[in-house]
């Protein structure tokens, strides 16, 4: 079959311009001028017949055709790349950079490292925090997508919390947590009982304000309202912008909080931690290992995705 096809470079810098919605960012990004991408976008709508941009004052906005053609091109351009990176010889070892919520490299991933890091030595591996990998919103994007180049010797994967919809990558489902209550064991002891749910009122409620538009928050209000609780204000107490500071505050006896029971599993395990109540708040949010189609194949991230589906299987959704 005989294919007419414009310029791959002209097909690039559309994509990357529609991306953008700015020449400037595009041609940085293609490591040419805008002057270079407007060029060759002005030649693919010569060769297409229609304009694909509307060129406004100080903005760019797609037009009806250059919308619609967009999640073809894009999706043609991970397809060829893919297909070239199937064909290049990677060795079995390299960097591997993994981006995760704060919380779970913290208080469950990095005490599982080291079994990685003897199982594979010949994989650098780069461990990186970020609360935008927490899915605020319905989002079908990946934060740092963008950035993926099968040129690149560097491979990033991302492990997500959200619903799992994630266009262009492979998904791996791995837990969902439950939250319960947690505290440190000390206020068990203490002159003021914890014995029921209502005697939370007599105690500081720790509250976690890290990411304040996350959909489907767990909260105070939702989990006195599931123990049958009132008379106790959900929003007082101390509040942190870190889930980590959350649990050390717990951990140091400051209050009470609301935690993912696998995140603290080894706190409890530890006796630093414990669990005064069986009430737990449930969600249909996830953790998911995320992997960019472009790299998906390459050995390291093979080696990574087993071991972490592996690691994930242990944990109890109770």
């Amino acid at each position: 079959m005989t294919y007419r096809l414009p310029p791959l470079n002209a097909l690039r810098a559309f994509e990357a311009a529609a991306r953008h919605l700015s020449f400037k960012d595009a041609g940085a990004e293609l490591s040419v001028t805008p002057t270079a991408i407007s060029h060759q976008i002005r030649g693919l709508e010569e060769y297409l017949g229609f304009d694909l941009f509307l060129r406004l004052t100080r903005a760019l906005e797609l037009t009806r055709e250059g919308r619609a053609m967009l999640p073809k091109v894009r999706e043609g351009l991970e397809c060829f790349a893919a297909a070239i990176e199937s064909t290049r010889q990677h060795e079995a070892g390299g960097r591997l950079l993994v981006t995760s919520p704060p919380a779970l490299l913290t208080r469950w991933l990095i005490r599982l490292l080291p079994e990685f890091t003897a199982a594979h030595p010949e994989i650098q591996l780069h461990m990186a925090a970020s609360l935008e990998t927490i899915d605020a919103r319905d989002v079908s994007g990946v934060s740092g997508l963008q950035r993926i180049d099968v040129r690149d010797d560097e491979t990033e994967v991302f492990i997500r919390f959200g619903r799992g919809q994630y266009d262009g990558c492979r998904v791996d489902r791995l837990f969902a947590p439950a939250y319960t209550v947690v505290c440190s064991p000390r206020l068990l002891l203490g002159m003021r009982p914890l014995d029921v749910p209502g005697d939370l009122r007599r105690h500081n409620l720790l509250n976690d304000e890290s990411i304040m538009e996350l959909v489907d928050r767990p909260s105070w209000a939702e989990w006195l309202q599931l123990a049958g609780v009132t008379g106790i204000d959900p929003n007082a107490g101390t509040h942190f912008s870190d889930p980590g500071l959350v649990l050390s505050a717990a951990i140091d006896g400051v209050g009470v909080a609301l935690a993912s029971k696998p995140l603290v599993a080894a706190e409890v395990a530890a006796g630093r931690l414990v669990m005064p109540f069986d009430i737990v708040i449930r969600r249909t949010q996830a953790y998911y290992l995320v992997v960019p189609e472009a790299v998906a194949d390459r050995p390291i991230v093979s080696a990574f995705r087993q071991w972490l589906r592996s690691e994930a299987a242990k944990v109890a959704e109770e």
